[in-house]
């Protein structure tokens, strides 16, 4: 899936990765599903509040990615692909 916000998505995936968490945050986006929406809202509404610790073309791009069930799925996706690999290798 093409994506402006793949770059982000990989960082962050990295980043699971290194804490041991991709794994269970996939599996959480995955049970949460309706409720990612509610979530995207929260981040939406909280950006001021949260621009202190994320910038907010992340924000933004996590608030994306948890409103559309496509571009959830692709994060899913990222998470759970072996390090290093390119999606659909």
């Amino acid at each position: 899936m093409s994506n402006e916000n793949q770059h982000i998505w990989r960082s962050w995936a990295n980043a699971l990765r290194r804490w041991g968490i991709s794994g269970g945050t996939a599996a959480l986006l995955e049970i949460t599903g309706p409720l990612n929406l509610l979530a995207a809202q929260v981040v939406y509404l909280g950006q001021p509040l949260l621009s202190g610790w994320l910038p907010g073309s992340k924000l933004t791009a996590l608030a994306g990615m948890l409103e559309d069930p496509n571009k959830t799925q692709a994060f899913i996706q990222y998470l759970r692909e072996a390090p290093g690999s390119e999606p659909g290798t």
